[in-house]
């Protein structure tokens, strides 16, 4: 290779300047990684060259044979490791090298903490696999030439850690990356044969791509004959979800996962079958423990790698699996697909459509036999993806059932951090109870402390306690489970149904005969609130506070008003009826105070029920002038 022109010397972002220092001064619990993401880097780009080559055969370039090839001086200090796979151009190379992370830069560096060792953790999860280059080097060098592209057009890159990189024009005979790594010096034990044979083995044995090393020269070797340089595959060059299940260790399904989703962590729990039928395909999916930074981002492209016949077409199929299981990692490979095989094909076939269903099911299959066999295991799933498979109960009809089986909620039964399924509060149904009663607030405290418990706290009733952001939009969907009804104890007319036999709360039979015994106060209180509310009303479920805001059954609550907000939807107009307790005792004052009192009085009654709700106040100053007034009075 021979220099074409005068180095050039470019700039990083600001953002990429930030993780490079960060890449080179973290204190890395484990720096062998560097080579796995390299190697896995390497694979990619060759199986980009085998997808590229299927419709531009010329791009083999003579050589169609894929490889990666690592090589050592000792004496130097370095590392080079080349593939022949689809390299970059010079536009390439400023775009993949110059700016770290395009799609997820300034998201990670919003999650550094300053903790070192933490921050180094961010590093798989965020796509900058290559720079934990300068986790052991000083100095990377960066050679490639695009396939397809003259031997002239080729480019090196280089960069000591620091704000700058150079880049020149080179001149490369053979298509693909090479890269060298100058090692620092405390970090020389990795220029050691033995070592990075180890390092492959544990952590690449699995890459169907043939990783070579040079072959140790014989130990009697004659003084001064010049040896042959032999290369020797080191790995087992096999794609591992063709290997049996029997053949594979928890080690190497672990490691293929860190390979295919560049996760540090990991999974939860895997799958691995082998389907033949009316379509034959091998699928491998894994269940992460730990969200990616961008998971409710739907429009993100998101899905498991695609194989037809062992040869990769696609990172991201995400046609094999609904939206609202977009955190499955994992491989597809199937024999009944063209090799050519295009997005709108994948739209319109009767196959992916099939195996689409098959997998759902699978996936749904593996998550209900983890919540019954490792309960620990998918309280941490629930963590971390609740939130994404409530989605299904609206995307999935087919699964509704089972997906439905999966949801956890808090309960007034339980503990704030323990979550129970629906199938465990149907278990535990008072006899008489013909309802699955559920509250939605902005938060656990808020929804523990809610008035609208109070008559089911009362008489021990279980309810459930839903504050997620889209609980609302859920429970929309879900409107029964195994033939019970599930109903909103902040919306509608209580129907007292399985408490009306206990007279304990001192209230009559007779709704009307209440409504005529305190027609006067709820008529004083209507006229002054006017059409803030639809009206007023005697609660018969307030045993302790003052007055509460209910909703019709059908109308829309506070979580569902804000999500349309937010979106730029248009908001229904709608007016909470406002139900009041005539037995507390600042309901009573009614009968003490003037005219102006009691005004102050029934808006300090309202406002207070609307916070309560999780709604804004309409009028905070307002509020705090007439609570002001009543307290000195």
């Amino acid at each position: 290779m021979t220099a074409a022109a005068k180095p050039e010397t470019l700039g990083f972002q600001t953002e990429a300047r930030q993780i490079l220092h960060l890449m080179i001064h973290s204190i890395y619990s484990n720096k062998e990684i560097f080579l796995r993401e390299l190697i896995s880097n390497a694979s990619d780009a060759c199986d980009k060259l085998r997808f590229e080559a299927l419709n531009a055969p010329e791009l083999h370039e003579n050589d169609s044979n894929p490889g990666i090839r690592i090589s050592i001086d000792e004496d130097a200090g370095t590392i080079t490791l080349a593939d022949n796979g689809i390299g970059m151009s010079r536009d390439e190379v400023i775009d993949n090298l110059g700016t770290i992370a395009r799609s997820g830069t300034a998201k990670f560096l919003e999650n550094l903490s300053g903790d070192q060792k933490k921050d180094a953790q961010l590093i798989g999860q965020f796509g900058v696999g290559f720079y934990s280059s300068f986790i052991v080097a000083d100095r990377v060098v960066v050679e490639t030439r695009r396939a397809g592209l003259a031997p002239d057009q080729a480019v090196r890159w280089s960069c000591a850690g620091e704000a700058e990189y150079q880049l020149e024009a080179i001149s490369k005979g053979e298509r693909g990356t090479t890269i060298t790594l100058h090692l620092k010096e405390e970090e020389k034990e990795f220029a050691n044969a033995w070592r990075l044979r180890t390092i492959i083995k544990k952590y690449s044995d699995h890459i169907m791509i043939p990783i070579s090393m040079v072959k140790p020269a014989p130990a009697k070797a004659e003084e001064g004959a010049e040896q042959e340089v032999e290369w020797e595959v080191v790995n087992k060059a096999s794609a591992l979800w063709t290997r049996p299940r029997s053949d594979i260790s928890d080690e190497d399904y672990k490691a293929f996962y860190q390979h295919v989703s560049h996760d540090f962590r990991d999974p939860l729990v895997w799958s691995h079958n082998r389907v033949e039928g009316k379509y034959d395909y091998t699928s491998l999916l894994y269940i992460p423990s730990e969200p990616p930074f961008d998971l409710y981002q739907r429009d993100t492209p998101r899905g498991v790698k695609l194989y037809v016949q062992r040869t990769f077409i696609m990172d991201d199929a995400e046609q094999f699996l609904p939206l609202y299981l977009r955190f499955v990692k994992g491989v597809i490979d199937s024999s009944d697909l063209p090799l050519n095989v295009s997005r709108e094909l994948l739209q319109n076939s009767p196959a992916v459509s099939s195996i689409r269903s098959a997998l759902t099911k699978r996936v749904l299959d593996m998550l209900e036999k983890m919540a019954t066999d490792n309960p620990e295991d998918y309280k941490t799933f629930w963590a971390a993806f609740g939130s994404v498979l409530k989605e299904g109960m609206a995307e999935d009809f087919a699964n509704r059932e089972k997906i439905a089986e999966l949801l956890r909620f808090t309960s007034t039964a339980a503990d704030k951090d323990q979550k129970i399924s629906l199938a465990d509060y149907v278990a535990r149904i008072k006899p008489s109870q013909d309802k699955i009663h559920y509250l939605i607030a902005d938060s656990y405290e808020a929804a523990i402390n809610s008035p609208y418990l109070e008559i089911f706290r009362k008489h021990g009733i279980e309810v459930l306690l839903l504050t997620d952001r889209i609980d609302e939009w859920l429970m929309s969907h879900l409107t029964e489970f195994q033939g019970v009804q599930l109903r909103n104890i902040a919306k509608g007319e209580l129907d007292l149904g399985e408490l009306e036999d206990d007279k304990s709360d001192g209230k009559s039979d007779d709704p009307e005969q209440d409504k005529a015994d305190t027609s006067e106060l709820t008529e004083k209180i209507a006229g002054i609130l006017g059409d803030k509310v639809e009206g007023v009303r005697i609660s018969r479920r307030l045993t302790d506070s003052p007055a509460c805001l209910v909703v019709g059954e059908h109308e829309l609550g506070v979580q569902m008003r804000r999500i349309l907000e937010a979106a730029g939807q248009p908001v229904p107009d709608s007016k909470p009826v406002l139900e009041i307790n005539p037995d507390h005792p600042l309901l009573s004052k009614f009968s003490d105070g003037g005219d102006s009192a009691i005004e102050d009085l029934a808006w300090v009654v309202y406002r207070q029920a609307l916070i309560l709700s999780g709604d804004d106040l309409d009028n905070p100053g307002e509020f705090i002038r007439q609570l002001n007034r009543l307290l000195i009075a």
